[in-house]
C-alpha cells in the first residue's frame, strides 16, 4: 500500500478559488478535508426558467449558461467561447497540454481554470490505451467545478470505449491502466470511501502512487503479476454497471447540443434524432448506473452503443472521401444536412477517428473531425483543439496559432 500522505488531500486549486457575494450551493461542491471559503456556483442553471440574471466575470456580463436535461442533452451558453478537445485515451501530460494551449488550464503546475467564462467540450475516449485514465477524468471534474465560479462549464461526452469499459470489455486496456485503478481504490480507501473527495483529488496525486508502484515492482518481480489480478479486479469494481466510476460517467451524455453545435464521438444520423436524444442520453445513463432493467430500459442501450451505425461508433462523416465517388459524397452530405436540420443546429463536431492531418472540417465546415490522435497509446501526435466563437470555428494547433477562422454553412 502507498504511504498515507499520498491520501485524501484535495488538489491546490480547490482552496485558492476567488469568493464570491451571496453563495449558493450546487450539485458539484466537494467537501475538502481543510477548511475551506464558500464555494458559490454563478453563471449556471439547470432550468430554462429559473436564473435569468446576468452574469458580471472581469468586467463582461453574459448571460448565464443554462443546462437541460440530466445527463445534459442542450445547453444554451450565450457569448461563450467554446473549446472541443477529441479523443485523450490515458495520455495525461497531452491533455494538460492541449487544455493549456486552448488557454483554459494554468501552465503551473497546479491545474487552475484559467479559462473564465469558456465552455469546454471533450468528446469521450479518455479510456483504454494509457495509463492515466482517472486522473484526466479528475481533472476535468475538478476543472468544472472551478469553471462553475467563474461563469464557464465542462462537459464531457462519452465514447466507445467508455461503454466498452462498462460493459467489461478490456481489451484496450493499458497495462499501467489496471495499475491505475488498484491504486485509486486503496486511494479511495485512505479517503474513508468519500467519493468525490478521492476522484477530484487524484489528479493531483496520482503521479506520487504511480512513483511508488513503479519501484515496488523493481524491486519485487513476483509482485508484478499479484498486482495485475489485483488491477483487473478494481477495474471490474470500478467501471461494472452501477459502480463508482461508471456513476461517474453516467453523468455525461453521449449527444450534446450546445448553442446550435452538436457535440458527439462517432456521429449523429438522423435514425438517432428520430429515436430521440434525450433518451439515447437517459437510457445509456440508467445503464451506467446499474439502474436499467428489462420491463424499463435496455440492458446496454444498442442504438448508442453497439453496431456501425451507433453514436459511438459511426464513421460516416469521419472517412476519407478522396476514394468515394461523388454520389456517395453527396450521400453523406445529405445525411448530414438533414440531421442538422432535425436538431436546428449548424454544425456537428465528432472524435473518434484519428485524423492524421490534424483537426479539420468537410462539407461546407458542417462537419469537424477534431481526434487527432495525440495519446502516446494512439498516433503520439501533437496536441489540437477546436475553438468556436460566434459560430466560426478554427483549429489551435499550438500557443501561438494564428490559423483564419472559418465560417460553418447554416442549413437551419
Amino acid at each position: 500500500m502507498a504511504p498515507v500522505p499520498l491520501g485524501c488531500s484535495l488538489p491546490p486549486q480547490t482552496l485558492y478559488l476567488r469568493t464570491q457575494q451571496q453563495p449558493h450551493k450546487f450539485s458539484d461542491a466537494v467537501c475538502c478535508c481543510a477548511s475551506t471559503a464558500s464555494t458559490p456556483q454563478q453563471g449556471l442553471s439547470k432550468s430554462r426558467s429559473s436564473n435569468t440574471e446576468s452574469t458580471v466575470v472581469a468586467g463582461v456580463s453574459l448571460k448565464p449558461i443554462v443546462v437541460n436535461g440530466d445527463p445534459p442533452t442542450s445547453v444554451s451558453a450565450p457569448g461563450r467561447r467554446i473549446i472541443a478537445v477529441g479523443d485523450l485515451h490515458g495520455d495525461l501530460d497531452k491533455a494538460r497540454y492541449a487544455l493549456q494551449m486552448a488557454g483554459i488550464l494554468s501552465s503551473d503546475g497546479q491545474d487552475l481554470w484559467i479559462g473564465g467564462q469558456t465552455v469546454l467540450v471533450q468528446l469521450g475516449d479518455i479510456l483504454d490505451r494509457g495509463e492515466d485514465e482517472i486522473a484526466i477524468l479528475s481533472l476535468l471534474k475538478s476543472l468544472n467545478i472551478q469553471a462553475k465560479l467563474n461563469g464557464g462549464a465542462v462537459f464531457q461526452v462519452n465514447g466507445n470505449h467508455e461503454t466498452m469499459n462498462v460493459e467489461g470489455d478490456f481489451r484496450y486496456v493499458d497495462s499501467g491502466g489496471f495499475d491505475e485503478c488498484a491504486d485509486f481504490l486503496e486511494h479511495l480507501e485512505i479517503c474513508d470511501h468519500n467519493w468525490e473527495e478521492a476522484f477530484v483529488g487524484w489528479a493531483g496525486v496520482s503521479k506520487r502512487w504511480k512513483e511508488d508502484r513503479k519501484v515496488q515492482q523493481n524491486s519485487w518481480g513476483p509482485w508484478n503479476l499479484v498486482k495485475r489480478q489485483k488491477g483487473v479486479i478494481a477495474r471490474s469494481v470500478l467501471l461494472r454497471p452501477g459502480g463508482p466510476l461508471a456513476s461517474e460517467l453516467a453523468r455525461h451524455a453521449v449527444v450534446l447540443k450546445v448553442n446550435d453545435w452538436i457535440f458527439c464521438h462517432g456521429g449523429l444520423l438522423p435514425h438517432h434524432v428520430e429515436y430521440g436524444i434525450e433518451r439515447i442520453n437517459r437510457e445509456v445513463s440508467y445503464w451506467m448506473e446499474g439502474l436499467g432493467t428489462e420491463d424499463d430500459y435496455p440492458q446496454i442501450p444498442f442504438i448508442a452503443t453497439r453496431g456501425y451505425d451507433s453514436v459511438v461508433w459511426s464513421r460516416l462523416y469521419s472517412r476519407d472521401t478522396s476514394d468515394l465517388e461523388d454520389y456517395q459524397i453527396n450521400q453523406i452530405e445529405s445525411i448530414l444536412r438533414e440531421t442538422l436540420q432535425a436538431v436546428g443546429a449548424k454544425a456537428m463536431v465528432v472524435g473518434h477517428t484519428p485524423q492524421v492531418t490534424g483537426v479539420n472540417c468537410d462539407f461546407n465546415c458542417s462537419i469537424w473531425r477534431i481526434d487527432v490522435g495525440m495519446s502516446s497509446g494512439v498516433l503520439d501526435s501533437r496536441p489540437e483543439v477546436l475553438e468556436i466563437r460566434e459560430g466560426r470555428a478554427r483549429a489551435i494547433r499550438s500557443k501561438r496559432d494564428v490559423h483564419s477562422e472559418l465560417q460553418v454553412v447554416d442549413y437551419t
